[in-house]
């Protein structure tokens, strides 16, 4: 079948392409998994195009495979089984902002960057902050959250309405735009989450904040990771409204240091942010202050002037590329957990004691808050030694997270990297899952060899 030809019959041709460079674009994310190209690439431009494709791939039998930046980390986009990439870069619309509703629909290539920026015209913010500047629909297949989780909860959370073409090509609506709602199945907590494997999404509702009227920022700095964790225990028992709190540890603030031109101290920190007014804000940080003092902390340095802000945040998104111009010719291989927060401290702890007997270079990070933390791993992906080396140490910090009643990924997704997980992780819910999936998706051409493990 000449796949080019066919799909020229459902939309434009010059949407459609087999150049090589674009092929190779898209067979990989920005993980260490191994790259895959797919059979072609097309760039649909709205749901009426997108049900089309469907359609014709699930007539024909050919995996079809979301792509919104390729900023994933567990090969999530990688189309191991070849056939169609749909890129979902040209439906970028901002379609609808509901001020008073505190709402804004938009296609699934908006980025959250570009969200924002028209956002900041009606004195809105869109939360969600991964880091990368992801598509929207990237980060509802994911579930991602990041940064200010601890305060506005995750993609999931966010989340009224999806727009969705199924396997089959029709297209459904997953919610509404009502705040709350006691009828039917939860759809959108269905979907969200569900990386590309149950459908297409095609509009996004989602739901936005007032900026604040005062941000600052603060760092606290201690001996000791734990020190660090116990004082978030601290300050979220106390019901202060922080709106982030990360931790970078010792080894990765050396990382900063090198990379960003800074000179905070080179021991485990919190990285604070508070939102709200400037006379709550001031009670909010001078009780902070007390909390992390009375754990063990060496240093609190308070910032409200925005450039420091700016640089403080800066620094701490840039950490992973701090790794990767850290390592020149090595890989980042990264992992994340989510574990209860009276374990978090075991778990950071656990950690580092393995990455050290390991003798691999890596840093802990997370987003402490919500007891979600990151490793990140500078590995040669052509040393098989030290790759196999790396993916113990990856599964030892899996299985600890997993049997202290967390999860084997808290934002990252399970992609190829943690499908082996899932059994151990859900049980038999796993079967409820694959009956959901085969009932949605009965020819298995959406994003076919992600999330279910080979069993």
């Amino acid at each position: 079948m000449n796949l080019a030809l066919e799909l020229s019959q459902l939309i434009s041709a010059d949407r459609i392409t087999t150049n090589q460079t674009i092929l190779e674009q898209h067979s990989k994310d920005e993980s260490y998994h191994t790259p895959v190209l797919p059979d072609i690439v097309v760039f649909p431009e709205n749901k009426e195009e997108v049900s089309k494709i469907m359609k014709f791939a699930y007539e024909n039998d050919i995996p079809v495979i979301a792509f919104g930046r390729g900023s994933s980390l567990e090969g999530h986009v990688i189309p191991y089984k070849g056939g169609i990439s749909l890129d979902t870069s040209l439906m970028n619309n901002i379609l609808e902002v509901r001020q008073k509703d505190f709402l804004v629909k938009v296609q699934p290539g908006v980025t959250r960057t570009q969200l924002n920026k028209e956002l900041k015209k009606y004195g809105l913010f869109f939360s969600v902050d991964p880091g990368a500047d992801a598509t929207l629909g990237g980060m509802a297949a994911t579930n991602a959250s990041g940064t200010t989780s601890v305060r506005y909860g995750v993609m999931r959370d966010q989340v009224r309405d999806l727009e969705v073409v199924l396997a089959n090509g029709d297209i459904i609506h997953t919610g509404g735009l009502a705040a709350k709602s006691s009828s039917g199945y939860n759809l959108n907590g269905l979907f969200v989450g569900s990386e590309g494997t149950l459908g297409i999404f095609t509009e996004i509702t989602v739901k936005v904040y007032g900026i604040p009227e005062v941000t600052m920022a603060a760092r606290a700095s201690f001996l000791t990771t734990s020190d660090a964790v116990q004082a978030v225990v601290g300050i979220l028992s106390a019901g202060i409204p922080i709106a982030r709190v990360e931790l970078v540890d010792a080894h990765s603030m050396k990382q900063v240091n090198k990379h960003s031109g800074t000179s905070y101290a080179e021991q485990a920190t919190l990285f604070l942010e508070f939102h709200g007014n400037s006379a709550g804000l001031i009670q909010d940080i001078e009780f902070t202050r007390e909390i992390v003092q009375d754990a063990g902390c060496q240093n609190f340095q308070f910032e409200e002037d925005t450039k420091a802000v700016n640089q403080l945040w800066e620094a701490r998104h840039n950490l992973a590329y701090a790794y990767i111009h850290g390592a020149p010719g090595k890989k980042l291989m990264v992992t994340d957990v989510s574990v209860p927060i009276d374990e978090l401290a075991g778990a950071i702890d656990d950690t580092r004691l393995a990455i050290e007997k390991a003798g691999i270079e890596g840093g802990i990070l997370g987003h402490v808050g919500d007891g979600n933390f990151h490793v990140l791993f500078m590995v040669d992906i052509h040393d098989m030694e030290e790759v196999e080396l790396a993916s113990k140490l990856n599964s030892h910090i899996v299985e600890y997270a997993i049997a202290r009643g967390g999860t084997c990924t808290g934002e990252h997704g399970v992609g190829v990297g943690k499908r082996k997980y899932q059994r151990q992780e859900h049980g038999k819910a796993l079967d409820t899952m694959k009956m959901i999936k085969q009932a949605l998706d009965p020819k298995g051409i959406l994003n076919p060899g992600k999330i279910f493990p080979d069993e």
